[in-house]
C-alpha cells in the first residue's frame, strides 16, 4: 500500500470531469422555471420538467477546463495577483520579522502558546459568521504556513487556522448577508431571525475546530514525523522560512509596513460589509497596499515589480487548479442535469419525523454543495424549493435554512471547491493527503450538524 502512487490533484480533478461527462450520457436534462423577485432569479419548486438533454463529449470535456478558467478569472487573477502582493510584502522582510518576533514570544509565553491557535481561529470564524469571509482568507496562508513552520508546527496546521476558521463561521453563520441573509429573504423569513441559536452553533462549531486543531498542533510539536506535510515541511524549512540567524527584532519601517498591511485588512472589511465589496475591488486595494509597501520598504521599481511577476507566477498552479475544479460545474450546467439531479433528490427529505427530514435537508445540501460552491447561488437554487418541503414535512423554514448552512460542513473536503484546492495548492499540499487528514474532523462535523439540527426540530424553532 505504501508504494501506491495516488494522482496528484490535477489528475484527480480531470477524472472527476471524466465522470462528470460520462454522467451527462446516463441523466436526462431537466430544469426549473425561474422568475424574479426582488431582483433576484428564484427557481419555481412546482415547475420542474424534462428537457432535452445535452450529453458532454470528448471536445466539451476537453473544453471544460478552459471555460472554467474564463468563469472562474475573477478569483484566479484575485490568486494570482494576492500572490504578487505578498511576494513584495515578502520581499520587505516585514513577515519575517513578525513571524520571528510572534515565534520567539511564543517560546518565551505559556499565554501566547495557548491563546495563539484560539485567538486566530476565533478571528477567522467571525469574519466567516459576519461578512462572510471566504476567498478573503486565501492570503493569509502565505503568513500562516511559515508562522506555524516558526513555532515548531507543521504546514496543515497554518493552513487550518485560517482557512478552517473562515469556512467554519461561513457554515455556521449568523449575520452572514451571503447564505443566511439570502436564504432567509428567499424563504420569507425575516431577516437575520433566530440569531440566539445561530451564535450557539456559532460558538460550538468554532470551539470543536479549536479544540481540535490544538490537539493536532500539540501532538506535532511532540512528535513532528506523525504529520502527513512532514517531507514537505522539512523542505520548506531548508528554503530558509523560519530562519532566525542575525534576527534583531522589527524596526520602525517593519512595522509601518505591517500596519499598513492591517489597515488595508480593515479596509477590505470595511468595504465588504458596508459597500459589498466583491474580488475586483479587493484586488485593486491589495494592488495600492503593493504600491504603498514598495516604497515604504524602499524597494525600487526593478525589484517590486519583480518580486510582483515572481509571485504571481508561482500561482499559475493554483489557478489551474482553481479552473479544473470551475469546469466540474460548467459541464454538469451545460448539460442540463443539475437541475434533475436536485428534482430527484427532492423525495428523499420525506421521513416520519421533522428531525429526520431535517438531518436528510443537510445530507442532501451537502452532496449539492459539491456542485455548486457558492453560498448565494446555492441558497437561490435550492431555499425556493426546501422552503416550502419544509412546510410539507413539518419542518420550520429557520431550521430548513439552518440545514442548508450545514451543507457547506462540506467544502473544506471536496476537490470540486476552487477556494479549497486553490488554498491547497498555494500550501503544496496535496488534495489526498489534505483529504485524509480531514476525515476525522469532517466525521466530526457530520456528527455536530446532525446533533444541532435536532433542538430546532424540538423547540419549532
Amino acid at each position: 500500500m505504501r508504494k501506491l502512487k495516488l494522482p496528484n490533484t490535477f489528475v484527480l480533478l480531470f477524472i472527476i470531469l471524466a465522470l462528470i461527462a460520462l454522467a451527462t450520457w446516463l441523466v436526462p436534462g431537466g430544469k426549473y422555471e425561474t422568475h424574479l423577485v426582488n431582483g433576484k432569479q428564484l427557481v419555481d419548486p412546482d415547475t420542474f420538467h424534462y428537457i432535452e438533454s445535452k450529453p458532454q463529449g470528448i471536445a466539451q470535456l476537453l473544453m471544460a477546463p478552459i471555460k472554467g478558467f474564463a468563469e472562474a478569472g475573477l478569483i484566479i487573477g484575485f490568486v494570482m495577483l494576492t500572490g504578487g502582493t505578498f511576494n513584495v510584502l515578502h520581499k520587505t522582510q516585514a513577515i519575517d520579522a513578525m513571524i520571528k518576533s510572534i515565534a520567539k514570544a511564543h517560546s518565551r509565553s505559556r499565554v501566547v502558546r495557548v491563546a495563539l491557535i484560539p485567538v486566530f481561529v476565533t478571528l477567522f470564524s467571525i469574519g466567516g459568521a459576519t461578512f462572510g469571509m471566504n476567498e478573503e482568507a486565501i492570503p493569509f496562508i502565505l503568513i500562516f504556513v511559515p508562522l506555524a513552520l516558526a513555532l515548531g508546527y507543521d504546514t496543515i496546521t497554518g493552513v487550518s487556522i485560517p482557512f478552517l476558521g473562515s469556512q467554519v463561521g461561513f457554515c455556521a453563520a449568523f449575520l452572514n448577508p451571503f447564505n443566511v441573509g439570502i436564504a432567509q429573504g428567499i424563504a420569507g423569513v425575516p431577516m437575520f431571525s433566530g440569531i440566539g441559536y445561530r451564535v450557539i452553533v456559532w460558538f460550538i462549531a468554532t470551539g470543536v475546530t479549536i479544540a481540535f486543531l490544538m490537539w493536532w498542533a500539540a501532538r506535532i510539536k511532540r512528535h513532528p514525523e506523525k504529520s502527513p506535510t512532514y517531507l514537505l515541511d522539512l523542505e520548506k524549512r531548508a528554503e530558509g522560512v523560519v530562519d532566525f540567524n542575525g534576527f534583531e527584532g522589527m524596526t520602525m519601517r517593519h512595522r509601518l509596513v505591517l500596519w499598513i498591511f492591517v489597515a488595508t485588512l480593515g479596509g477590505m472589511v470595511f468595504g465588504v460589509v458596508k459597500f459589498g465589496w466583491f474580488i475586483e475591488e479587493i484586488g485593486a486595494l491589495f494592488l495600492a497596499m503593493t504600491i504603498v509597501v514598495a516604497l515604504i520598504g524602499r524597494l525600487n521599481s526593478d525589484e517590486a515589480v519583480a518580486a510582483f511577476v515572481q509571485g504571481s507566477k508561482d500561482l499559475v498552479g493554483t489557478g489551474l487548479v482553481i479552473a479544473l475544479a470551475r469546469g466540474t460545474m460548467v459541464l454538469a450546467r451545460d448539460a442540463h442535469i443539475i437541475d434533475t439531479m436536485l428534482h430527484g433528490l427532492m423525495p428523499l427529505v420525506a421521513s416520519s419525523s421533522p428531525v429526520f427530514s431535517a438531518q436528510k435537508m443537510f445530507l442532501i445540501q451537502s452532496v449539492i454543495n459539491f456542485f455548486i460552491h457558492s453560498g448565494s447561488g446555492q441558497a437561490a437554487l435550492t431555499m425556493p424549493i426546501m422552503a416550502p418541503l419544509a412546510d410539507l414535512v413539518g419542518v420550520s423554514r429557520q431550521t430548513a435554512i439552518l440545514a442548508f448552512q450545514f451543507g457547506e460542513f462540506t467544502t473544506p473536503m471536496i476537490p470540486t471547491s476552487g477556494i479549497t484546492v486553490g488554498v491547497l495548492a498555494l500550501a503544496r499540499i496535496p488534495w489526498l493527503t489534505w483529504a485524509r487528514w480531514m476525515v476525522p474532523l469532517q466525521l466530526i462535523y457530520l456528527v455536530l450538524a446532525l446533533a444541532l439540527l435536532v433542538p430546532p426540530c424540538l423547540m419549532n424553532w
